[in-house]
């Protein structure tokens, strides 16, 4: 049927047959979609006297939005905090590569690293739209170095910083340049933490806080000034304890400004977190979970030595360790696998699970209305899955930029 062409001469795609995630729910409807955005069929309708070009019948499948992992240090042996020649060839693998495990956009984040990692590194990130090459960019994810100690978990210790005199001077001095910089994770109890943190949220960079001893209320400060993610909750921070919850007790504390929301990003494979721990989280503070992979060098190789920074990591079997330890150092899981894993340890619904990988980190960066959902004018980054939750095709602006083997469906 002919489309009516007088507001654009895109062609219009309309997916039948399928299930969408739109307001929580999976509902019954076509996906309408043109210029690489979500149509309102009605206004194409009625004011545009408009139909489909391309009709797509999806054979029943979901059709979520597109995940995104703001915690992800490398993958397929490439490692961000590794500064070499190639790295933008590196940046490039990673983006085409993740595409299949339904990532859409990301942030490449980068462990504590000396100075002239970050000078080196941080001018090649730019940030970018999605497509046949690869996910989206959003920015770059610095974890580290000013840290704890005592928390640094897979951290290298020679490389941890405070924060002096100068404070946000310090920082800037060690990054070089907060151009491509969307999240920051630090340990809150520092001296002089506070002003840094109005000052990164004061340039809309989000502030995490991680790799802490931090109690309760030093907690809720840092929130207070601006925080709002915690890095990898549970893992290198105090252990929850009754009169002093720490930063866990950010969850259901009644200190976080009004209006605000605390997110807290879950490695969810199986390894980094207990389930029945994904489970209490989960049922706290559902809102505000965040699945991320914390994905290094060694995801998608065979078992074996790789490196995490400065760190050479040993991977056996799902299991990443400092080698010759047993720190846990990343993970090696994918962002599709964490989201089965999320909903088979919690028995969350799918919708859930799924706005846990999309609409969740897209709120947390402040860009809902354009990704994390499938309303009306927002970006046409989408997955096909079945209702087994595996990724059969992924979809940027509307192009499939990748789809599963006829024979591995």
């Amino acid at each position: 049927m002919p489309s009516n062409k007088s507001v654009s001469d895109a062609p219009i795609v309309q997916f039948t047959n399928c299930r969408i995630l739109r307001d929580h729910q999976l509902q019954r409807e076509d996906l309408w979609v043109r210029e690489g955005k979500i149509l309102n069929p009605e206004k194409l309708f009625f004011d545009e006297k408009g139909s489909a070009d391309v009709q797509l019948d999806c054979k029943d499948i979901i059709i979520a939005p597109g995940f995104i992992d703001v915690q992800i240090n490398g993958g397929f042996g490439v490692d961000f905090s590794l500064a070499t020649d190639d790295f933008k060839s590196g940046i490039d693998l990673v983006s085409q590569k993740i595409l299949s495990h339904g990532v859409t956009s990301f942030c490449p984040t980068l462990v504590t690293s000396p100075s002239s990692v970050y000078h080196q590194v941080l001018p090649q990130i730019s940030v970018r739209n999605g497509g046949a090459h690869g996910a989206g960019i959003l920015g770059a994810h610095l974890e580290g170095p000013f840290i704890s100690k005592e928390k640094k978990g897979a951290h290298p210790e020679h490389c941890l910083r405070t924060f002096e005199a100068g404070a946000f001077q310090d920082l800037l001095a060690t990054y070089g340049c907060l151009d491509c910089v969307q999240i920051v994770t630090l340990a809150p109890e520092m001296r002089r933490s506070s002003e840094v943190i109005q000052e990164l949220t004061k340039r809309g960079i989000c502030v995490s806080l991680g790799h802490s001893v931090a109690n309760l209320s030093q907690a809720e400060e840092a929130v207070q000034h601006g925080a709002t993610f915690i890095t990898h909750l549970f893992n290198a921070m105090l252990p929850f304890h009754h009169r002093d919850p720490g930063i866990v007790g950010l969850l259901t504390s009644d200190r976080i400004p009004a209006g605000r929301r605390v997110f807290y990003g879950m490695i969810s494979d199986g390894i980094h977190t207990n389930p029945a721990a994904l489970r209490i989280a989960h049922r706290a503070h559902p809102k505000g979970l965040v699945l991320v992979t914390d994905a290094m060098a060694g995801m998608g190789l065979a078992p074996g030595r790789h490196t995490l920074g400065q760190q050479v990591v040993e991977i056996d079997g799902l299991n990443t360790y400092i080698a010759g330890t047993k720190t846990l150092s990343g993970s090696v899981a994918t962002m599709d696998t964490c989201v089965r894993h999320f909903q088979e340890a919690t028995g969350c619904s799918v919708e859930t699970a799924l706005e846990a990988a999309s609409l969740h980190p897209a709120q947390l960066l402040g860009i809902e209305h354009k990704k994390g959902t499938l309303n009306y004018d927002s970006d046409a980054d989408f997955l096909m899955l079945n209702d087994s939750l595996y990724v059969q095709a992924t979809y940027i602006a509307g192009e499939e930029v990748w789809r599963q083997d006829v024979s591995g469906m």
